[in-house]
C-alpha cells in the first residue's frame, strides 16, 4: 500500500502524539500541528523527509485556515485529516468559569467546525479524503460532571452526522471515532477540574471527582491498540461511520442508546395522535 500523507491537530500528547509515532513508524507522511512545536524537535529531527510541523490554536481560525493552505500548498495531497485536538473540564455545571465554558466549546467543537470547513475545498479540489473526528463515548452518552463536554462532543457528533452526507458525493469520508477510557495523558493533564461548590459536596459530581482523584481501578483500554484501529478505519476502503473503541466505550453507549430507544417506543401513541 502507498504511503499516505495525513494532517493532524494537537499532537503532542495522547492520541495525536502516539498516531504520529505510529503512522512515522509505517513510512507515512504527517502534518503535525500543535500549540507547543517544539515538543516535537526530537521526533522531527529523527525523520525530517516525513515529519511537518507547525504551531497551530484551533480556536485561532485565522492561524488555522493559514496553517491548512499551508499544509495543502507544501505537501500536495493530503489524504487523511485527523481533527484531534480537545480538551475537558469537569465539575457541576453551575461551578464553570464562564471562561472554562467558552475555552470548551471554542476548541473541542468549534475549532473542530472550522477545521472541517477549511481542509474541505482542499479535499473535493483533489477529489476526495477522508476526515476522522475525535469524538468520544460521551458523544453518545452522559454522566453527570460533565457537561460541557458532553455538550462539545455531542455537538460535533450532530455536525458531523450532517456533514458526512453532504460531501459523500464528493469522495469525502468521515469517521467519529468514540473512545472510552485510555491510559494517555488526558487523564492526568487534558481535564481541568472547576472550583467545587458546598452544595455539591456529595452526589454523582463528587463521585466523579473521586473516581478523577485516584482512577487505579478504572478498566483503560490500550492507546496503541486503538491507534492501530483508528489507523485501520482510516485506511479502510469502506471506513465506517462511527468507531467505538474500549469495551466501557461499547457497554455505556449500547446502554444509552437503548435506554433512549424504549424511551422513544413508548411515546410512539402520543407522537402519532399529535400528527393527526
Amino acid at each position: 500500500m502507498a504511503p499516505r500523507t495525513w494532517f493532524i491537530t494537537g499532537t503532542s500528547t495522547g492520541f495525536g502524539r502516539l498516531l504520529t509515532e505510529a503512522l512515522l513508524k509505517r513510512g507515512d507522511r504527517v502534518a503535525a500541528t500543535l500549540r507547543r512545536p517544539e515538543r516535537l524537535d526530537e521526533l522531527a529531527a529523527a525523520h525530517r523527509d516525513h515529519l511537518w510541523v507547525r504551531r497551530l490554536d484551533v480556536t485561532d481560525t485565522a492561524e488555522l485556515r493559514t496553517v491548512v493552505q499551508a499544509a495543502f500548498t507544501e505537501l500536495g495531497r493530503i489524504d487523511v485529516v485527523v481533527s484531534n485536538a480537545g480538551h475537558g473540564v469537569l465539575g457541576a455545571t453551575e461551578e464553570f468559569t464562564d471562561e472554562q465554558v467558552t475555552r470548551q466549546l471554542e476548541t473541542n467543537l468549534l475549532g473542530s467546525i472550522q477545521l472541517a470547513r477549511a481542509v474541505l475545498p482542499h479535499l473535493r479540489a483533489q477529489g476526495g479524503g477522508h476526515l476522522v473526528q475525535l469524538s468520544s463515548m460521551g458523544g453518545q452518552m452522559a454522566i453527570a460532571g460533565s457537561s460541557l463536554y458532553h455538550a462539545s462532543k455531542w455537538g460535533i457528533e450532530g455536525f458531523y452526522e450532517s456533514l458526512a452526507q453532504e460531501v459523500a458525493p464528493f469522495g469525502i469520508h468521515t469517521t467519529l471515532v468514540e473512545p472510552g477510557g485510555a491510559a494517555t495523558e488526558f487523564v492526568t493533564t487534558g481535564m481541568a477540574v472547576a472550583d467545587p461548590l458546598p452544595a455539591y459536596a456529595d452526589g454523582p459530581v463528587a463521585e466523579l471527582r473521586a473516581m478523577l482523584a485516584d482512577p487505579g481501578g478504572y478498566p483503560f483500554a490500550d492507546p496503541a491498540k486503538m491507534v492501530e484501529a483508528i489507523i485501520d478505519a482510516a485506511t479502510a476502503e469502506h471506513p465506517p461511520a462511527r468507531l467505538l473503541l474500549g469495551a466501557d466505550a461499547y457497554r455505556a453507549v449500547t446502554t444509552a442508546l437503548a435506554a433512549r430507544l424504549a424511551q422513544a417506543e413508548r411515546q410512539r401513541d402520543l407522537a402519532s395522535a399529535v400528527s393527526s
